[in-house]
């Protein structure tokens, strides 16, 4: 559990500094492809982690179901890290920008002149509305369950890929 937790801090640190690109992004575009780039990064950060757990902790032998088990709590303390930043964010310095930036996204989509793009328009301003309906409190919920959803699925193949039986003498 000290080992997940300490590996989970470090994830969840990464994770806030995601978030942070991802805010920015939705203004400045580099920030956002750096955003995507960082987040296909992650299920290989999952591997190194839990591959350094193994050879340190567990002299180099792992279990699937031990390995998988370690990845998931992993990722629920990075998500729990993460929520904090989440909810200060939202809480006490969103103010709106994430909706307003996205509404200025649809509104350029609006006026791109594509054919049946009113379709997606329309179903982008429901969404938009919906959230708008959400307190920070059920933002942050939302990406917590998001984030420990994606965490556990990706420990399935990360578990599978760390697993090492250990060497019997004889």
């Amino acid at each position: 559990m000290q080992y997940a937790m300490l590996f989970g801090t470090y994830m969840g640190g990464f994770w806030i500094l995601k978030f942070i690109l991802s805010t920015i992004g939705l203004t400045v575009p580099f920030l956002s492809f750096l955003f995507m780039g960082l987040t296909l990064c992650v299920p290989f950060m999952g591997y190194y982690y839990v591959r350094m757990y193994r050879n340190t902790v567990c002299r180099g032998s792992i279990s699937f179901l031990h390995a998988w088990i370690f990845t998931i709590f992993m990722y629920t303390f990075a998500a729990l890290l993460t929520a904090v930043a989440h909810y200060i964010y939202f809480r006490f310095l969103d103010h709106g920008y994430v909706i307003n930036a996205y509404e200025s996204q649809v509104e350029l989509l609006e006026k791109s002149g594509v054919a049946g793009i009113e379709t997606y328009v329309d179903l982008f301003r429901e969404s938009l509305d919906t959230i708008r309906t959400l307190t920070p409190i059920d933002i942050v919920m939302q990406l917590v369950s998001w984030n420990v959803f994606c965490g556990s699925l990706l420990a399935i193949p990360t578990a599978l890929f760390v697993m090492k039986r250990s060497k019997v003498a004889g």
